[in-house]
């Protein structure tokens, strides 16, 4: 299983990014799939989560309005739109999935991850 995360870079405060994240998995659209992030020196953090046909979402509090989670199961992909950036979503971000579509916003509920991006956003 390997989940592959992509898209991260700098940008300014304002701009928008959209990660995307590949996974092997083979009946991914049985998955819950999610962004997590974490950033220097703060614990990891709940972004988003997707449940596995797309019709239902979480975002975390500091994210809602500004981000957009969605999944293409015809490309085994999930993916992060990120408007109004702020200094303060600096961080890795890592892109996660379950099967049993629990605790979405617990990290502990999710047994596969990928590597993480580099998300930096300049003031």
């Amino acid at each position: 299983v390997q989940l592959q995360a992509s898209g991260g870079g700098l940008v300014q405060a304002g701009g928008s990014l959209r990660l995307s994240c590949a996974a092997s998995l083979r009946t991914f659209s049985s998955y819950t799939m999610a962004w997590f992030r974490q950033a220097p020196g703060k614990e990891r953090e709940s972004v988003a989560a997707v449940n596995w046909s797309g019709s239902s979402t979480y975002y975390g509090d500091s994210v809602k309005g500004r981000f957009t989670i969605s999944r293409d199961n015809a490309k085994n992909t999930v993916y992060l739109q990120m408007n109004s950036l702020k200094p303060e979503d600096t961080a890795v971000y890592y892109c996660a999935a379950q099967l049993r579509s629990t605790s979405w916003s617990n990290h502990r509920a999710y047994g596969y991850w990928g590597q993480g991006t580099q998300v930096t956003v300049s003031s």
